[in-house]
């Protein structure tokens, strides 16, 4: 039996006092634990950002990339050995920002890994800059007149370009968010969380009493992940013109072919299992050098 104190690390976060990034790491311990997974297969990659460091502080293998390059990584993890749970997890910045096209080609590819973005709608790192998912007219120290720009909406375009499991969770809500965990590593596909991460030190308007005086869970409504339809108007629910109710927990889920299903040399065995020794590779050795 795996447990939490199997997943902790000799250092500890160094994350602000009530960041809500603590609860997601709390979170990604339960799941794992929960799901009795051997920490030696399972592999975590993050790109840059507070959040970023999570790899740091589970015991489990992980890899800390560069900016927005968590997901390109994670897929060549996966590809090279399948047999491996593969969680890639970064803020809003950098998966929406700058990694925001990985992010489009890892939906639209279906590949059978799990993304969880911690969404605090503030560049956090660099001492509070808007970020992809800042309101229109929020006040940072780089919009001191208000942000211009409408902010992106993640959980729709996930839907629409691909990804086979897409949910919200709430740094406030730890158990919520540990079944959501649990779903998505155990999804055959892209498996995809949005998680509203409050940052207590820049962002003075998405707080937590402010999301729990409008956050509710879909599941307690009847909705049901299955109809696309329904769940695009679920995911247009909050957004720039609505703030009053925001919806938490799965809004669509499909059972559809992953990536790794279409490549007969990988798909009953990993790559790393496959016998090289007698591959000559003289004639790209004398193309390429």
């Amino acid at each position: 039996m795996v447990t939490i104190k199997d997943l902790n690390t000799r250092t500890q976060p160094n994350w602000c006092p009530g960041c809500g990034n603590y609860s997601i790491l709390t979170a990604l311990k339960m799941a794992v634990a929960d799901l009795g997974l051997d920490p030696k297969n399972v592999c975590l990659t993050s790109g840059i950002g507070c959040g970023s460091k999570l790899p740091h502080w589970i015991n489990t293998y992980g890899i800390h990339t560069i900016h927005g390059r968590g997901l390109p990584v994670a897929t060549g993890i996966h590809l090279a050995n399948n047999k491996l749970k593969v969680v890639s997890i970064g803020g809003d910045g950098d998966g929406y920002g700058i990694g925001l096209s990985h992010f489009v080609h890892s939906c639209r590819r279906n590949l059978d890994m799990a993304y969880f973005v911690q969404n605090n709608q503030i560049y956090g790192l660099t001492k509070g800059q808007t970020s992809p998912t800042s309101d229109k007219g929020f006040k940072t120290v780089s919009t001191p007149f208000g942000a211009i720009e409408w902010p992106i909406f993640p959980l729709s375009l996930a839907i629409e370009q691909g990804a086979t499991f897409v949910a919200r969770g709430f740094a406030g809500e730890i158990k919520h968010l540990t079944e959501l965990m649990k779903q998505a590593i155990q999804h055959p596909g892209f498996a995809y969380i949005d998680i509203l991460q409050p940052c207590v030190t820049f962002n003075k308007k998405n707080t937590y009493d402010w999301f729990k005086k409008r956050v509710y869970k879909l599941e307690e409504t009847g909705h049901d992940p299955t109809d696309k339809s329904e769940a695009l108007k679920k995911a247009d629910e909050w957004n720039a013109y609505y703030d009053d109710n925001i919806p938490i927990g799965l809004f669509y889920k499909k059972d559809h072919e992953h990536y790794l299903e279409r490549y007969e040399y990988i798909k009953d065995k990993p790559l790393v299992e496959h016998d090289i020794s007698n591959v000559d590779i003289t004639k790209i050795m004398e193309d390429f050098v």
